[in-house]
């Protein structure tokens, strides 16, 4: 029996993957009324492909309110997501507070792994509270990304593993649930594996920081990056599966979190971080960019015009609305009468005084003097540009991530602005 104690989006998923690969998998979370839902094959969180793998291997996911009956598990994961507050600062005492619940029920011998992303120093630490656990203990990089998480737990990459002693072998329950995997495993210190997670994030923000200054010269210059970035990938020192995509900043809690922490590391042990804090700003710049286009564009010369927006989600194949960039422009817009549709995110009436949910896309655009496409889900695509033409009072469509085909809109005699290429 596999263990994964705390079921928010990390625990959920993890736990149906070790299901799906044939292992008996006993959830654990305080919240009863969360365990009844998650027993009863009610998710609370969205994947793509989620419902289908709980379905199919329900017969093996077990959930319980109960911390005493984790003794049956050999191996436990600790998989509750570490939230982050407004300076995107790791929270760690809900962790903190699951380990001393959990912790005196495991069975002596258990194996003992932290999947939640922690700052370097917080799984050594564990041993001076928890004396029991030095020669179980182990942290695990957990790299899933939302929208993609199924895909990736199920076949990742790699795993990461911080040990006691990276020389020693894996325990066997704990090497034989690795094995089911298929992937490289890289055993190595706990300090190591806790800031490795951290180095792939900031390699991503590296690359998504060069794309997003790029492709803004782009869009002055008449070179379009969508051309530029094939020759990239070209490059070996670059590589085809590069992160290229121009976005509006850093999207999501983690990556501006591993940030912070780098930061923070660097001015208790007095190291240079100012790439750092240059990535942080281009963020900032970046994140107004539907911003600074809708008032140039569209309030220029209609200071009350109305706006349709499509997408809430903080990305597609998602319903979290979390860090969502939809939701931080709509704040910007309070003024503004807004109508908004995502096939996924219903948000409480009357939530945002000047907003209308509207039930399609095509109705959101009613009378709208422009579209704004923040989160680019695979049905926009399907909508013909001339409908999009027909529904809207306007013709300018604000699409920073490309969702839409511009030769297509040009076509419908709409005017499409994107990331990394000149207006149509």
């Amino acid at each position: 029996m596999i263990g994964f104690i705390g079921l928010s989006h990390l625990g959920i998923v993890y736990g149906t993957a070790t299901a799906a690969k044939g292992f008996d998998m006993l959830g654990f979370d305080p919240d009863s009324d969360l365990c009844e839902a998650l027993a009863a094959g009610r998710l609370p969180v969205a994947e793509p492909g989620l419902d289908a793998l709980s379905a199919t291997h329900r017969a093996r996911l077990h959930f319980t309110a109960d911390p005493a009956r984790l003794a049956a598990c050999q191996v436990v994961f600790f998989s509750r997501d570490v939230p982050t507050d407004s300076e995107n600062r790791s929270d760690l005492g809900p962790l903190r507070q699951l380990i001393a619940l959990a912790a005196p029920h495991l069975a002596p011998d258990a194996v003992v792994v932290i999947l939640c992303q922690v700052p370097p120093g917080f799984t050594r630490a564990l041993i001076d509270e928890y004396p029991s656990l030095a020669s179980r203990l182990y942290y695990q990089v957990e790299t899933l990304i939302f929208g993609a998480a199924v895909e990736r737990a199920l076949r990742p990459e790699r795993y990461m593993i911080g040990c006691a002693d990276p020389a020693a072998p894996l325990p066997p329950a704990y090497k034989q649930w690795l094995d089911a995997f298929a992937c490289p495993l890289l055993p190595m210190r706990y300090e190591s594996a806790e800031l490795a997670k951290i180095a792939i994030n900031c390699y991503l923000v590296s690359s998504v920081s060069t794309t997003n200054t790029l492709a803004e010269i782009c869009e002055h210059t008449g070179a379009d990056w969508s051309e530029i970035a094939p020759a990239l990938r070209l490059d070996r020192r670059i590589g085809p599966h590069a992160y290229l995509t121009p976005g509006l900043g850093i999207a999501g809690g983690n990556l501006e979190r591993d940030l912070v922490t780098v930061r923070t590391l660097s001015a208790q042990h007095g190291t240079e971080s100012g790439t750092v804090s240059a990535w942080q700003l281009n963020s900032r710049y970046r994140r107004d960019w539907a911003l600074r286009k809708i008032h140039a564009l569209v309030f220029s010369q209609n200071p009350e015009a109305r706006l349709a927006i499509w997408g809430l989600a903080y990305k597609q194949d998602t319903h979290s609305t979390k860090n969502s960039q939809s939701l931080a422009l709509i704040e910007s817009l309070a003024c503004a009468p807004l109508s908004a549709y995502d096939p996924q995110v219903r948000l409480a009436g009357g939530a945002i005084a000047n907003l209308r949910q509207a039930p399609s896309a095509l109705e959101a655009c009613h009378n709208a003097d422009a579209l704004v496409v923040m989160t680019p889900w695979k049905q926009f695509t399907s909508i013909a540009p001339a409908e999009i033409k027909a529904a809207l009072r306007g013709h300018i469509v604000i699409d920073p991530l490309r969702t839409l085909d511009p030769a297509a809109c040009k076509a419908a005699g709409l005017t499409v602005h994107q990331l990394g290429a000149a207006a149509n």
